[in-house]
């Protein structure tokens, strides 16, 4: 009997321990699903940034989201999201209520690529807090710029943002100091805040629009018509650049030949020297399959910079625009050419310059702007350049600009003049009436001037140019040299950096 009920109390306990373990178990197999679940709705949630009612507003305004931008500028399927449910950690202010809480914050980070080639990126989400930065919005893109480091991989970044986020106070002020040594805004103060300091009345177009910024401040490089334009356009401007600054400028197959001819070059300056002509159109001809990205160009535009490729290889275009002010160069196009110049050796892109200069723009408001100074900064920078550089002088290169214009005297590897160059310290008709001043036979006298230094033989006989060409070969002549230079190595004493007259 009492067997009996020691196996019916043990039948009971264990009875209640198989039930119990069968709580444990449904428990265990319940808890993943709930997991799962808060997973997928806070990919969902993400997925939706700041909600489909804010989505719409954005595209009312003729804007893509974050996640639209990503999608159009990275190949298909090609991007991995980084730091989806992050969030803000503000509490202040009701920010801790759930509703202003965003998976992924105000941005969208990640890597992709772009034509095959490896880049991160991180695009400012509007429809959250008005895409405003955070401490959390900061450091996702921290973490990328930190990890595009790691590999050698470029970053680019898809501003749509109000600034720093008001209600986190001096945290998000920290953000941007994490993610930016210095930087510049569109506008730094708004027109309200101009208003009551200074009692102008601006509109935001007038004091930050693109048209402002590309044409006269110069804090943008080009404007687009909209989202897609723009997007397109970086996908065609990626392709020209190496992913970081330790690989050499891309090189993609070329079936345009190095050798090929270009007759009409032979035309193209006119016999008047004081009648323009495009230095765009010397450009096209040259470069591979008339293909020219530039850069700037409704800014100085008396200065063409931009890319292109001459064999395949990428390289970097600067020339005089004798249709705008003759080509002169003042303090604007100075500081244009010479940023170039320096991002362009900072990437290992060759530098192919076009020279028809007749001299620095004069007059007091150049004098008191600091032409010496600025003008001194494309000095400078070809100066400093290390890369291989290809000159071509097409017409006048007259006085102190034709220094600049990476001159021989600057390092040029390869100096090219045509037939049709002046090499001079000033035009003829100048150099005349200072040095004839008050002589009978003027005429005589310029004449005599123009055969002795209005052509390119002074230059040449001094080896200050390699050579004097045909203009019709210069696409030849410039593959030619880009080859024997791509191995080109210069050793520069140590320093721990350059002292550029800014």
């Amino acid at each position: 009997m009492a067997a009996a009920m020691r196996v019916v109390a043990a039948g009971a306990r264990l009875s209640v321990a198989v039930g119990g373990l069968r709580g444990a178990v449904r428990s265990l197999c319940s808890q993943p699903v709930s997991v799962n679940e808060r997973i997928e709705n806070k990919r969902n949630a993400a997925l939706l940034g700041g909600g489909q009612r804010r989505i719409d507003a954005q595209h009312k305004r003729g804007k893509l989201t974050a996640r639209e931008r990503i999608s159009l500028l990275l190949d298909p399927g090609s991007f991995v999201e980084s730091d989806m449910f992050v969030e803000h950690r503000c509490a202040d202010f009701g920010m801790a209520a759930d509703k202003n809480k965003f998976p992924g914050d105000s941005v969208v980070t990640g890597r992709g690529r772009i034509n095959g080639r490896l880049v991160y990126v991180f695009s400012q989400d509007f429809t959250v807090f008005g895409g405003s930065l955070s401490g959390a919005h900061a450091q996702k893109i921290c973490k990328i710029m930190d990890q595009a480091m790691t590999v050698g991989a470029p970053v680019i970044g898809l501003n749509d943002s109000g600034g720093a986020r008001i209600q986190e106070g001096v945290e998000s002020l920290a953000g941007y100091a994490d993610i930016f040594l210095d930087t510049s805004y569109l506008f730094i103060t708004g027109p309200d805040v101009v208003k009551s300091v200074t009692n102008e009345d601006v509109t935001q177009e007038e004091l930050g629009g693109a048209r402002t910024h590309t044409t006269m401040s110069g804090v943008a490089h080009r404007a687009f018509e909209n989202d897609v334009d723009a997007l397109c356009n970086l996908r065609e401007f990626f392709n020209y650049l190496p992913l970081s600054n330790q690989d050499p400028a891309p090189i993609r197959e070329c079936h345009d030949p190095s050798d090929r001819m270009v007759p009409e070059l032979d035309t193209i300056v006119p016999l008047e020297s004081t009648k323009a002509y495009n230095m765009v159109d010397i450009i096209h001809s040259v470069v591979d399959e008339r293909e020219f990205f530039e850069i700037m160009p409704n800014y100085a535009k008396n200065i063409i910079v931009g890319f292109a490729r001459m064999n395949g290889r990428t390289v970097g275009i600067v020339g005089n625009q004798p249709k705008v002010a003759s080509g002169c160069l003042d303090i604007n196009s100075s500081v244009k050419g010479a940023r170039f110049v320096r991002f362009c050796d900072a990437f290992n892109i060759p530098l192919i310059t076009f020279v028809d200069v007749p001299g620095f723009l004069p007059g007091t408001a150049q004098e008191y702007g600091g032409i010496i100074r600025h003008g001194a900064k494309l000095l400078y920078a070809f100066a400093e350049a290390t890369v291989p550089k290809v000159t071509v002088i097409t017409r006048k290169a007259y006085g102190g600009a034709y220094d600049v214009m990476s001159s021989k005297h600057l390092c040029g590897d390869t100096n090219y003049a045509w037939p049709t160059a002046e090499i001079a310290v000033m035009g003829a008709k100048g150099a005349v009436e200072i040095i004839f001043k008050g002589h009978e036979n003027v005429e005589a006298a310029q004449a005599e001037y123009i055969e002795k230094f209005a052509n390119p033989f002074p230059a040449a006989v001094r080896g200050f140019v390699d050579d004097i060409i045909q203009p019709s070969s210069t696409r030849a002549r410039i593959c030619s040299d880009l080859d024997v230079l791509a191995s080109k190595k210069v050793q520069r004493p140590w320093r721990k950096h350059a002292n550029i007259p800014l």
